[in-house]
């Protein structure tokens, strides 16, 4: 007879073998996958190696070399040279300027071709947000240096630019090209746009009619107040339009388009995305770095080229910098309309106007507000008649929801009178205070 304890030591020492091996079995089981596993990730890694090997020279192919309008790159570092070398505002005011154009017009490339993977109503709203970018950080520069008027009269210089330079030549190129025929786009949005424009010239106007009416409750602080609690109305009154516009209500805006798609299909086959969304994202971020440390330099030398160049200041923000700001959404908006995709001009020029009037305003005299600055809506009497009488001009375009060459032909004869208008104006800011 076996003893219990032998019996126990027999079975454990029977179990051990047994274990022992399974253990080593697993093991080996385990080093084969983790060799299968490293083999496929150093597969990997070597593909997407060789694939980023063979996209970045395409990606900068496309984005800094393919277009003409690349040749005027080297004058921004030109600029910056100019600023430690010589100091002569003019020039480095000039060269700036020329610099910002062709990166604000990569800008609204590199949007285009995200809007690809997007689709065309989220594209507008991409394409007029990076397209202000541009004016955004020249503004945020500009307050940071307590530069209030040049602020004001930059984004009012960019609405007025938008509504009437850029969709006047959209109008007058589409009209050309597709002569006799007439246009047409989205009446019911277009109408949307116009009244949340109406709405900033509201805005606008209650605190310069309190400054100048001398109605003030608390004189210098009322006009002020007022600006900061409009502003943060409007900056509600703009995120209830996207949500109205991207999500309650997008049918509002896509069945003119997908009409257009639908003629135009022969053209949309011929499109395709010539970067990645990736990509697209990541020059979005270059290009956006690269604008705002030339911004700095370009606002720092706008009163040197103003005494350089014998042009007042107000010419120069009102005209001048919108131009060369808006150059990603003027090339845009003329290339959908000779498209015959007027949906996406207005959602470029309007919208562009729009976001301008109801966010970026607002939000600079937030931000004026966050860093101490007396930023406020109170544009002055000349720039609020402009912006206003601008603006019922462009509603009355567009209310018929047409378009042809001589509305755009009138859209651009007004800005010229603007344009005018401000070069023999003298800002009286200084006086008042």
């Amino acid at each position: 007879m076996v003893s219990i304890d032998e019996k126990t030591e027999l079975e454990s020492d029977e179990e051990i073998p047994f274990s022992s091996s399974s253990a080593t079995s697993k093991m080996e089981a385990l080093d084969f996958e983790m060799i299968h596993l490293h083999s496929r990730a150093d597969l990997a890694n070597s593909w997407i190696s060789r694939h980023i090997r063979m996209r970045v020279p395409k990606s900068i192919y496309f984005v800094l070399i393919k277009a003409k309008i690349n040749v005027l790159l080297p004058f921004g570092p030109l600029a910056i040279l100019l600023h430690y070398l010589t100091g002569q505002h003019g020039w480095v005011f000039f060269f700036s300027l020329v610099g910002i154009v062709p990166l604000a017009e990569r800008l609204g490339y590199a949007t285009e071709q995200l809007a690809f993977y997007t689709g065309p109503t989220v594209g507008g709203l991409l394409n007029a947000t990076f397209g202000n970018a541009t004016e955004m950080i020249i503004s945020i520069y500009a307050l940071k240096n307590g530069m209030i008027r040049v602020v004001q009269q930059s984004l009012l210089g960019s609405i007025l630019s938008n509504m009437l330079l850029v969709l006047g030549c959209a109008f007058f190129t589409g009209g050309i090209v597709h002569y006799p025929k007439v246009q047409f786009f989205n009446k019911s949005a277009a109408v949307v746009n116009s009244g949340l424009l109406l709405m900033a010239v509201m805005g606008l106007m209650f605190p310069a009619v309190l400054h100048f009416t001398h109605s003030e409750v608390h004189v210098g602080k009322s006009e002020l107040s007022l600006s900061r609690f409009s502003s943060c109305v409007m900056l509600v009154a703009y995120a209830s339009y996207l949500f109205f516009q991207l999500r309650s209500h997008r049918n509002l805006y896509s069945p003119i388009e997908e009409e257009g798609n639908q003629g135009g299909d022969d053209s949309d086959d011929e499109e395709a995305p010539e970067i990645t969304h990736w990509e697209a994202i990541g020059w979005l971020a270059i290009l956006t770095v690269w604008v705002s440390i030339l911004s700095g330099y370009l606002v720092d030398a706008i009163q040197g080229a103003s005494d350089s160049f014998n042009m007042p200041v107000a010419f120069i923000s009102v005209i001048l910098l919108p131009i060369v700001g808006n150059a990603a959404e003027h090339a845009s908006a003329i290339m959908f309309a000779t498209k015959d995709k007027l949906d996406i001009t207005l959602g470029v020029a309007i919208g562009s106007s729009t976001q301008i009037s109801m966010f970026v305003i607002p939000f600079c005299v937030v931000v004026g507000w966050i860093m101490g600055q007396r930023m406020d809506l109170n544009f002055q009497l000349f720039e609020t008649a402009s912006l206003f009488i601008a603006v019922l001009v462009v509603a009355f375009m567009l209310q018929e929801g047409t378009s042809n060459y001589f509305k755009g032909l009138m859209l651009i004869l007004c800005y010229l009178i603007v344009a005018a208008s401000f070069f023999v104006h003298v800002d009286p800011s200084n006086a008042d205070d």
